[in-house]
């Protein structure tokens, strides 16, 4: 079975990446920021992308908890 990722999972992992976990916490301020200014389709978007973030952060977490 072959799992193919999404483009928001994608980009969640380069940013996971490139910034390490803060980017989950930088990504959820940006997506407050959008819907505060009025860019609320943006910020669901950034959203999106962090939520993605988390889910990968998650799942790596819990392959190396399982290969300890």
């Amino acid at each position: 079975m072959v799992l193919r990722r999404t483009l928001t999972e994608d980009l969640a992992l380069m940013i996971l990446a490139r910034d390490g976990i803060a980017a989950i916490w930088q990504l959820t301020l940006e997506a407050a920021e959008a819907h505060r200014t009025g860019y609320p389709f943006a910020a669901a978007s950034i959203m999106e992308i962090a939520d993605a973030a988390e889910a990968a952060w998650f799942r790596a977490e819990g392959a190396q908890a399982f290969a300890v």
